[in-house]
């Protein structure tokens, strides 16, 4: 009898980012991307937020390999992270593969991971798993759908798609070798949902090239254009177009400069008619000739369109003389702060064209016509969708459903619930270990939910301290109670509150002391019950109230 087929979501599930998914058979486990997510606003201080792989550190005897559809960080971000404790060989395409080697050496471990370079076309045998790479289109070139042969069947993972029938640069995608694998029997079929809830088709890149190209020639000021640092083909049309009206571009922002100079080196950006200088010489030309190509379109603090936005980049400084050009739609969660930044470009007099009517920026994820194509294309048995909140899911199983696949062939799963495919059954398994971890400066899972709440509480209602010396011997007072505020009140100004509270906590002192309560645990609880019931009755706040018992 068959082992069964289990496909494990470890991130990419009810959520939008980090993305990677586990498929396992018998004695052999293959991933599927190994992306980051970015923090939600009630994760404080919190850098990134990777998956959790117990479940792979559980099983590293297993591992054969990670399959990279293409070169986001939520797809490849997760890399220096994951593979520090499960580590295996890493298999993607060439730009894939540049990037990822750059992110390696900035964690200084590029020796430690082995990279292989495919292409679309290859295939590769990873235990008793066979893959084959497909050509897709995406935001960023290389993109890959993956075809993964499996002693029950084949399983299709789309990756991120859409359908550009006239991409900016390279071929469209590979609808034929899709359609071949449909004939031969696709046992599952794995989709990305992030557009299911559009309409229609998405509109190709080459619409973007037109529109950029009329707002730079009609225009006699400097342009600033903000854009993905991972659209390369977004970048290479700018400069053909910089080509074209005699401008010069300057990249700005670290991950801009950073893929740029990768994809340079890789030949995926052809500068032909030298037009790139550095950031540093823009002050060398006329304002008129510079295309300024930069990061945070998405009004991210340290990018570095809301550094110009807030008056503090280096080298860059808006006028009245600017036509900024927001190249992307909002990831949802960040309207506010790309609102934010484009009043204060506003403010300094810089004409901003960020509307959708404007034709500057296409989405990389296919919309539902092209959605329903794959379904048709590939007709698998069973019908996974991924890559999305819990709605898109669900709306993406009605899709499968109109394009003939059986409802109960559709499976809706979450992250860390496996799908489990027998040869004539598929159903939902039991959970593994399975979540986020919170990458916090170089600390990585030791910050939780109890390390939240606290931020939290602390960043809504501030800190008192509470400063006491006792004698070690007879527990009587020696110095303090002193009251430190942060965030709560300004002492000078709450002198009578401040004093009330020390008199307070004289006061629980002695009562400890008279009930012959002398532990540290006792004391501090006294102060910090009594503190925190009067703060509540007189100021309705409730700062975080922390006790320091020092002994002599």
């Amino acid at each position: 009898m068959k082992e069964k087929l289990k496909i494990i979501p470890l991130g990419g599930l009810n959520e939008i980012g980090k993305n990677m998914t586990v498929i396992e058979y018998g004695n052999d486990i293959i991933v599927i991307d190994c992306g980051i997510a970015f923090p939600d606003d009630d994760m404080l201080g919190v850098d990134l937020v990777i998956p959790d792989t117990t479940y792979l550190k559980r099983n590293l005897s297993k591992l054969r390999g990670y399959l990279i559809t293409h070169g986001h960080e939520d797809h490849i971000g997760a890399i220096p992270y994951v593979l520090r404790e499960a580590n295996a060989p890493v298999y993607a395409t060439k730009l894939t593969c540049g990037i990822v080697e750059t992110k390696l050496s900035e964690h200084k471990m590029p020796q430690k991971v082995k990279l292989n370079r495919v292409k679309a076309g290859d295939s590769i045998k990873l235990g008793c798993f066979k893959i084959e790479f497909i050509h897709t289109n995406h935001s960023i070139a290389d993109s890959v759908a993956l075809a993964i042969t499996t002693p029950l069947g084949v399983l299709v993972h789309t990756g991120d798609f859409k359908i550009d029938l006239t991409p900016a640069y390279g071929e469209m995608i590979d609808l034929v070798r899709f359609g071949e694998l449909g004939k031969k029997g696709v046992l599952a079929l794995m989709s990305d949902s992030t557009n299911v809830e559009r309409p229609g088709y998405t509109p190709s890149e080459k619409i973007v090239g037109k529109s950029l190209e009329r707002f730079i020639t009609e225009s006699d000021q400097r342009i600033i254009i903000a854009t993905f640092a991972s659209n390369v083909s977004r970048l290479q049309q700018i400069l053909d177009i910089a080509n074209r009206s005699g401008r010069r571009v300057a990249v700005c922002g670290r991950s801009m400069e950073k893929i740029s100079q990768v994809a340079g080196s890789l030949g995926y950006l052809k500068d032909t008619g030298k037009c790139m200088i550095d950031i540093a010489e823009i002050k060398r030309y006329p304002r008129e000739q510079l295309i300024i190509v930069s990061t945070g379109s998405q009004g991210e603090t340290m990018s570095a369109l809301y550094r110009m936005a807030y008056g503090s980049h280096k080298q860059v400084e808006v006028t009245s003389g600017d036509r900024i050009l927001i190249a992307a739609s909002a990831i949802p969660g960040n309207e506010k702060s790309v609102s934010n930044m484009v009043n204060e470009l506003y403010k300094l007099g810089a004409e901003v064209i960020y509307d959708r009517s404007a034709a500057i920026h296409v989405s990389g994820h296919a919309c539902q016509e092209e959605l329903k194509m794959m379904l048709a294309l590939c007709k698998p048995k069973y019908f996974i969708p991924v890559h999305g909140e819990h709605r898109m899911l669900k709306m993406h199983a009605a899709l499968a459903h109109e394009m003939g696949v059986s409802p109960k062939n559709t499976i809706v799963t979450e992250i860390g619930r496996p799908v489990e495919i027998g040869e004539n059954s598929a159903r939902l398994a039991n959970p593994v270990p399975a979540g986020r971890l919170l990458v916090d400066g170089l600390g990585i899972g030791d910050v939780g939910t109890a390390v939240l709440r606290d931020r939290k509480h602390l960043s809504e209602d501030g800190l008192l301290v509470v400063v006491v010396t006792v004698d070690a011997t007879t527990g009587v007072v020696i110095a303090g109670p002193d009251i430190v505020s942060r965030g709560f009140v300004y002492v000078k100004e709450a002198e009578g509150l401040m004093e009330e509270l020390r008199k307070l906590s004289q006061a629980a002192l002695e009562r400890c002391s008279s009930e012959g309560a002398r532990d540290w645990n006792s004391l501090k609880t006294a102060i910090k019950g009594d503190l925190s019931d009067y703060l509540f009755k007189k100021t309705k706040r409730s700062p975080m109230v922390l006790p320091i018992i020092m002994e002599i």
